[in-house]
């Protein structure tokens, strides 16, 4: 019985220090966009202009 009064003050800091974790993940925003870098992964980035490779003018200068 003498246990409890240790294990319930243990139990109750233990709580209060998981609590002030979440909160501050919370604030800190590490909560805000769940679904966004999922998402973004999927999307094609069709506004991004390709570059094309440089041609060599070497090879044009050979047939003239």
């Amino acid at each position: 019985m003498e246990v409890l009064y240790l294990l319930i003050p243990l139990s109750l800091l233990l709580v209060g220090v998981i609590v002030w974790i979440f909160l501050w993940a919370i604030r800190s925003g590490q909560f805000d966009d769940m679904e966004g870098p999922a998402h973004r992964i999927l999307m094609d980035d069709d506004d991004i202009p390709v570059e094309k490779p440089e041609q060599d003018d070497t090879a044009d200068r050979n047939h003239s």
